[in-house]
């Protein structure tokens, strides 16, 4: 949608590969200019060179990290409009045989830092009676599926903070939607023994670039259309 977000800023987490790194290109080729970040700069070197875009290195477990994007987004740019809460990190297991550290991991990610960069961003929005959060979640955020129990949980409480600030947001120009994608292929899956997409039979999963279309769609909706949820499946998903 080329010129769809010409004058606005976006800020968008976990951009070094898959789902951030298609979101920052096609908000890009839109006319946005976007902050990306992400814990690897050899990652976000990978984005390129481009004249609105900047990259910030940084944990965004780190509690004053949100607060950095933000004045980084300000600095740069004079304004913000858009924030796409997409860092997650995933492991599986039973609950009976799942590492502790790994379960820590997935709450301080997908969790904590979810959360604070949401109520960083939100309260400047509020303030500005305008602005975007989406958050990426999961149709996983939506059932449960053995061995998914605790990640499926993280994303339950994404949903559940999407689904407040929507309804207490609802009398302002703040717009939240919470992204559901089904099965897509990033590095997210890279450790796991047996990949998803042949756990499920699935042949064609979704790809990056397919969850980055319907977020710029969500985007750039006309103010008075609000998206509160997308679900994104493969075809044929078995989930």
């Amino acid at each position: 949608m080329s010129g769809g977000l010409k004058g606005q800023v976006a800020v968008v987490t976990g951009s070094g590969s898959g789902i951030g790194a298609a979101i920052t290109h096609s908000f890009l080729d839109a006319g946005a200019s976007v902050l990306a970040t992400g814990r690897r700069a050899e990652k976000l070197g990978r984005l390129g060179e481009h004249q609105s875009l900047i990259t910030l290195v940084g944990d965004v477990t780190e509690p004053d990290f949100a607060d950095r994007l933000l004045s980084r987004a300000l600095d740069a740019f004079g304004r913000c409009d858009i924030v796409v809460n997409n860092a997650g990190v995933m492991w599986s297991g039973a609950a009976h045989e799942i590492d502790i550290e790994h379960v820590v991991a997935m709450v301080r990610v997908n969790i904590e830092a979810a959360f604070r960069v949401a109520h960083v961003f939100v309260r400047h929005f509020f303030t500005q009676n305008t602005g975007q959060i989406i958050n990426i979640s999961s149709v996983l955020g939506t059932k449960v599926r053995p061995n998914t129990g605790t990640y499926s949980a993280t994303k339950y409480a994404v949903e559940a903070l999407s689904e407040s600030m929507r309804l207490e947001l609802a009398d302002t120009n703040v717009k939240v939607t919470c992204i559901e994608p089904g099965l897509v292929i990033t590095d997210l899956h890279d450790h796991f023994a047996i990949h998803p997409k042949d756990a499920l039979g699935l042949k064609q999963p979704l790809q990056p670039e397919d969850i980055a279309n319907i977020v710029l769609t969500v985007a750039t909706q006309p103010d008075h259309v609000f998206v509160p949820k997308v679900m994104v499946l493969p075809k044929h998903n078995a989930i």
